[in-house]
């Protein structure tokens, strides 16, 4: 039967809860934990899901044989959100196993280095498949994750949630996302996105930042804290997949956005005129970085078209690129300031034939 709606009250309230990201990893070591445990346990409401004996079996069986972790207690974590209490390994030998598989694409010196990094990362559409690969690979001790606006449906044609979590704040979605994959990594939501009022504590601490928002206010707000500071920013833009590398760690005068927009400061971008702020998003790409595509769409928004298009495989492979350069720091090998175009759309065209070469030929075998 359908559903009257609910009033507005009560959409509120629960949007208010839904905005909660908390989960709550349990030690049994201490009694007030194990208390928590015990009341879920026999709530009646709670969903329990164990597999440790299959954990720890997998963990036994790593190759070489872990040195740490297989004598760590248990834990449970509760996930509000699924009403679900899960049951894994300690931290040590969960990230172990977790990660098994990065070796030796990331050595297990490479991981632990990697547990030092606290990236940030603003705007969480494109950011959203960011944090989620840089959590996926374990290239981060602390993510921080900032974005004001709440999921819609028409974000679900490129951020990877479900319908079960629209109205809620995109930066707790990718949270509890993460939470899911690792619950003992620590992420930081800032719901309220990035301003004057929460920037410095954002990057307080701060190694690497993935700027991806769409406010052309906070583009400038970000790089100008952040090159006070001497944080390094990455961003991708979906769109033919420009992947831009500024390391204000290595140069306090490095003008913003490799200076494609001359010395302009955020004081001048609050001089400018609305049409004056609408052409910097083209000098900022350059005109032979955008896609035919898009090209032909840009006259359209407004009109024909909401907004820009973009695509959830453009979002997942600026997922990867920017991972490709938080890897790199993790590695030592943090390339220098400049822009790369990973654009596989354009790539296509230039597909080699292993045939036409004769290196797949028989002949060629043997």
């Amino acid at each position: 039967m359908w559903k009257t709606a609910a009033p507005a009250d009560t959409v509120r309230a629960r949007r208010q809860s839904g905005n909660r990201v908390t989960h709550r990893v349990f030690d049994p070591r201490d009694d007030t934990d194990a208390r928590a445990v015990d009341v879920l346990l026999t709530d009646g409401t709670t969903s329990v899901l164990d597999t440790t004996p299959d954990q720890a079996l997998a963990l036994g069986a790593l190759l070489p044989e872990p040195t740490a972790g297989s004598d760590e207690p248990v834990r449970w974590v509760h996930y509000p959100w699924r009403r679900t209490l899960v049951r894994v390994l300690g931290p040590v030998g969960f990230r172990r196993l977790r990660l098994d598989r990065n070796r030796d694409k990331l050595t297990l010196d490479e991981q632990r280095r990697a547990l030092d990094l606290r990236v940030g990362v603003v705007g969480l559409s494109v950011g959203h498949a960011v944090a989620h690969t840089l959590a996926l690979e374990g290239l981060c001790g602390e993510l921080r994750l900032a974005d004001f606006d709440q999921l819609e449906l028409s974000n679900l044609n490129r951020v990877p949630a479900t319908v079960f979590d629209l109205g809620v704040n995109k930066s707790v979605v990718a949270a509890r996302r993460i939470a899911e994959v690792d619950p003992y990594l620590t992420v930081r939501t800032f719901p309220t996105g990035i301003d004057d009022a929460v920037i410095d504590d954002f990057l307080d601490g701060l190694d690497v930042v993935v700027e991806e928002c769409d406010s052309v206010d906070a583009k400038f707000l970000v790089r100008e804290r952040a090159r006070a500071r001497g944080i390094p920013v990455i961003m991708e833009t979906s769109d033919g997949g420009v992947l831009d590398v500024e390391r204000y760690d290595l140069d306090g005068e490095r003008p913003f956005f490799h200076g494609l927009l001359g010395d302009l400061d955020r004081a001048g971008l609050a001089r400018l005129t609305a049409p004056e702020r609408a052409g910097l998003a083209p000098r900022i790409l350059g005109a032979e970085s955008i896609t035919p595509r898009m090209a032909a769409s840009l006259p359209h928004i407004g009109t024909s078209l909401s907004t820009w298009p973009q695509l959830a495989g453009d979002v997942a492979l600026g997922g990867a690129s920017v991972a490709a350069v938080v890897r790199a720091f993790v590695r030592g090998e943090a390339p220098a300031s400049g822009r790369l175009r990973v654009g596989l759309d354009a790539a296509l065209a230039h597909l080699e034939d292993p045939l036409s070469s004769g290196a797949g030929s028989p002949a060629a075998e043997r």
